[in-house]
């Protein structure tokens, strides 16, 4: 019969874990550069083509940012006031901005020459973005009130809207349909526009009283569910049953000035005046982590891989918080790639066509055979750990030696112990020490004494150490010194325990009269006046 390795208990954890598996993830997002602007950072829009570089726009410019460096690759300062909202285009060629003087550009991104110049607006424009399913159009929002999509190539007005009564500081192309423009105004109300018919289409809004500005407006990829954040309320709306809201979320304490979502759109980033960036799930809107910031944040923006969150602030600071991928995000992006194009497989490699030739690929994967054959697994045989080893050769001093190192957690530790005393060797294993082989025992003993995990074994391993070694204590400061300590913390242990007894005992007489109380009510009976005292 094989010799079956010592089984590692596991035990109901005394706390639960403190970060889940989605904290973990945004744990990740670590090592913050901050980059030191002289004005507020008003936003940051990534690329949506590689390598992903992103424009940051601060004072009279606008940056673009190599993501791999976080250096500044370009600068854009052809404004004659405060830029506003630079955007990058989906193929990552051009970018669009607006400043306070009314005026929307549109700039060459390397060579930064201006292509484009709109000059129908009369107050700053806040809102300059291209159409994701168009990239021949641009909207433009403004503190005139008016909404404009722009067609680049004839430099013109596709369409103006009027609907809204106050500054409009909010504002996109909806995802799925280039037709669809929604946008977020001062007047307290999210509207949704077609410039088919050049009309706004419905509008959205919170309490018919005290409406707070609309900041910040985002609708989902489907186009169906659309998000916006007036003052500190994060509001969702059912865009098919006629922008019914059908959730108010209040995380923040203070104006929620920032809305973002992750690269599948399963997770939201708010951004608020509380220094405060929190994650949502989508599918329940719960908050799943939370990340601080030193200042307001104005703006935020997560890259499309998702290995950066950039955060715009107040104060003038950029922050890019940078995720290193794992190996295996890595390969899925090549095996996306290369599915992309057409390919061959031969002998369970894959052979890509590039162009007109052939590229044969070096790595070949392992055959996966025919559809008829049997495959013999081959199973290696499972490396015993040090102490198994010993405790297979019935070495159990050498075994119970091995689970006393510092790399060796208590649970396999307190597992080998419980083996030795199935098999009657504990008091072998612990017989003829001195006080050097004493000492790791002894730490042992003082450090998991209170757990209430082991503490029922150390008691047993501490009557036989001290029924063992009795006639020897006194001789080795060392052993006396840790035997004070265990005793300590055995008094202290007591004490504790009376204590919560006592306690237990008062919650359980307070619980009684509470019930007797409470049914004597109910049934209409009198209730004694030194019961209610008691309680009182």
């Amino acid at each position: 019969m094989d010799y079956q390795a010592v089984t590692v208990q596991r035990h109901a954890r005394p706390h639960a874990t403190k970060h889940s598996a989605e904290s973990r993830f945004w744990r990740q997002f670590k090592h913050p550069v901050f980059v030191k602007e002289y004005a507020p950072v008003t936003s940051i829009h990534f690329s949506p083509a590689k390598p992903h570089r992103y424009a940051v726009t601060a004072a009279t410019r606008v940056q673009i940012y190599a993501p791999r460096t976080q250096k500044v690759t370009k600068t854009i300062s052809r404004f004659k006031d405060v830029a506003r909202s630079g955007n990058i285009r989906s193929d990552g060629k051009l970018v669009v901005a607006g400043d306070d003087t009314g005026l929307v550009q549109i700039f060459d991104i390397n060579s930064r020459a201006i292509l484009r110049t709109f000059d129908s607006h009369k107050q700053p424009v806040h809102v300059t973005k291209f159409s994701p399913l168009s990239h021949t159009q641009v909207l433009s929002c403004s503190d005139d009130t008016t909404v404009k999509l722009w067609d680049v190539p004839s430099q013109a007005e596709a369409v103006t809207f009027t609907s809204h009564t106050d500054y409009v500081r909010s504002g996109e192309v909806s995802p799925s349909n280039p037709h669809l423009i929604l946008t977020g105004s001062y007047d307290g109300t999210m509207r949704l526009h077609d410039s088919r018919s050049g009309e706004c289409e419905m509008i959205m809004s919170g309490k018919a009283t005290n409406t707070s500005p609309v900041e910040a407006v985002l609708m989902l990829p489907s186009g169906t569910v659309a998000l916006s954040a007036a003052g500190p309320i994060l509001r969702v709306w059912d865009l098919n049953a006629g922008g019914r809201c059908i959730r108010a979320l209040s995380n923040h304490q203070k104006t929620v000035m920032s809305l973002a979502y992750n690269a599948n759109a399963g997770r939201l980033l708010t951004g608020s005046l509380d220094q405060m960036v929190k994650v949502y799930d989508i599918s329940t809107y719960k908050v799943v982590h939370t990340m601080r910031y030193p200042a307001s944040v104005l703006c935020l923006a997560i890259s499309p891989d998702e290995t950066h969150i950039a955060a715009g602030m107040s104060d003038g600071t950029l922050s890019v918080r940078r995720r290193q991928p794992k190996a295996s995000e890595t390969n899925m992006e090549y095996a996306t790639a290369l599915k992309a194009g057409t390919y061959e497989t031969f002998l369970g490699g894959t052979l890509p066509l590039v162009g007109q030739g052939h590229i044969k690929s070096k790595t070949k994967s392992k055959p996966v055979g025919d559809a008829g054959e049997l495959r013999i697994e081959s199973r290696r045989a499972k490396r015993l750990r040090q102490y198994d080893r010993f405790l297979k050769a019935f070495k159990y001093s050498a075994a119970l030696d091995a689970v006393l190192q510092k790399n060796v957690p208590p649970t396999a530790t307190f597992s080998l112990i419980q083996e030795l005393i199935h098999r009657d060797g504990l008091r072998s294993a612990m017989s003829g020490r001195d006080d050097v082989l004493l000492e790791p025992i002894l730490r042992l003993l003082v450090k998991h004494v209170t757990d209430p995990r082991f503490g029922d074994l150390v008691c047993d391993i501490a009557s036989l150490l001290i029924e063992l070694y009795s006639p020897v204590f006194g001789q080795s400061p060392l052993v006396d010194s840790l035997l004070l300590r265990l005793r300590k913390k055995v008094l202290a242990e007591i004490r504790l325990q009376k204590e919560l007894t006592k306690t237990k005992g008062t919650l359980e007489m307070v619980f009684s009269c509470v019930a007797l109380v409470t049914a004597s009510q109910e049934t209409g009976e009198h209730v004694p006046r030194e019961m209610s005292r008691t309680l009182l």
